[in-house]
């Protein structure tokens, strides 16, 4: 077993274990001083496995659905955070949870639930091009009882998300043999820029976490609920679509990137306990994903 397969096969394990040496060390939340650039190299590494081709031949139809399921859940996130009682903060958490990007391997994880990988590729960068304007938006528009500084936010995006992302596809596009050389690397370094972020933001709130169990619980079970709307979600804008369709649309819109929205919160200087539901997210949506993709793929 490679180094890379280590860490990409157990990458739940190695979260679980960030998570809590987050936890018990706190002094770890350093790591959050680098979150601009942590942000920049995980989705600049992952995009350069994006190539043009993957966007060809796309049914705008089709894509429209999933993307019309994308925006409706920061709203359900809203919904979520408010049913459960949720503090003006937390509420922020949770909406930039449901308004940024898929998570970042949803194309590998469709791959591996034979979807269209094609579909989810497409969409991951249409929605992290358009996350610029969207995610200020409906932080502006759902943030009550807390002042956001949107500006942040935007240029957070900007710096660390969509430029690192046409970047690396550009890069992809005109160097497709020398960066295609190094494919199975990528991925990798992703996942450890996640491992990163998530360790150092689980630090930022490690008083809250040890010294508040019942908002612990809150947060995990309103993480639950939103991660199970949103594959409900998936499946009902794409229900009508061929297997491989269905399956790209149930991911694309159940897996949020929890990484994306924990450093984003961070670098944006909005409240450290903001992050806390993408940390929570990103251990319940680890274990769902990797379940539906082996149940998807023994049903093909």
């Amino acid at each position: 077993m490679t180094l890379t397969d280590l860490i990409e096969d157990y990458l739940l394990l190695w979260i679980l274990l960030s998570v809590g040496l987050g936890v018990a060390l706190p002094q770890l939340a350093v790591v959050t001083r680098a979150s601009t650039l942590i942000l920049a190299v995980m989705i600049g590494s992952i995009s350069l496995t994006l190539s043009v081709e993957q966007f060809r031949d796309i049914d705008a139809r089709t894509l429209g659905f999933v993307l019309a399921g994308h925006v409706t859940m920061p709203f359900f996130a809203f919904g979520v955070a408010r049913g459960f009682g949720l503090s003006p903060e937390l509420t922020v958490g949770f909406v930039v949870l449901g308004a940024v990007t898929p998570e970042l391997v949803t194309p590998v994880m469709t791959d591996l639930a034979g979807g269209d990988t094609a579909l989810a590729t497409t969409a991951l960068v249409v929605i992290g091009v358009g996350s610029v304007g969207f995610i200020p938006l409906v932080v502006a528009l759902l943030a009550g009882g807390i002042d956001v500084p949107t500006t942040p936010i935007v240029e957070q995006l900007v710096v660390a998300v969509v430029v690192p992302m046409l970047v690396a596809v550009g890069a992809r596009a005109y160097q497709p043999n020398r960066v295609g050389r190094y494919d199975a690397y990528y991925p990798a370094v992703s996942a450890v820029m996640v491992i990163l972020i998530i360790g150092g933001v689980t630090a930022a709130n490690a008083d809250i976490i040890r010294t508040n169990m019942s908002l612990l619980a809150g947060v995990g079970a309103g993480v639950v609920t939103l991660n199970g709307l949103g594959y409900a979600v998936g499946f009902l804008v794409g229900h009508r679509g061929p297997r491989p369709t269905r399956v790209a649309s149930i991911l694309s819109v159940g897996m949020r990137d929890f990484a994306v929205a924990a450093a984003l919160v961070i670098a944006a200087g909005l409240p450290t306990i903001a992050s806390l539901p993408a940390v929570a997210f990103g251990v319940v949506e680890m274990a769902t994903s990797a379940g539906l993709a082996k149940w998807f793929s023994r049903t093909e």
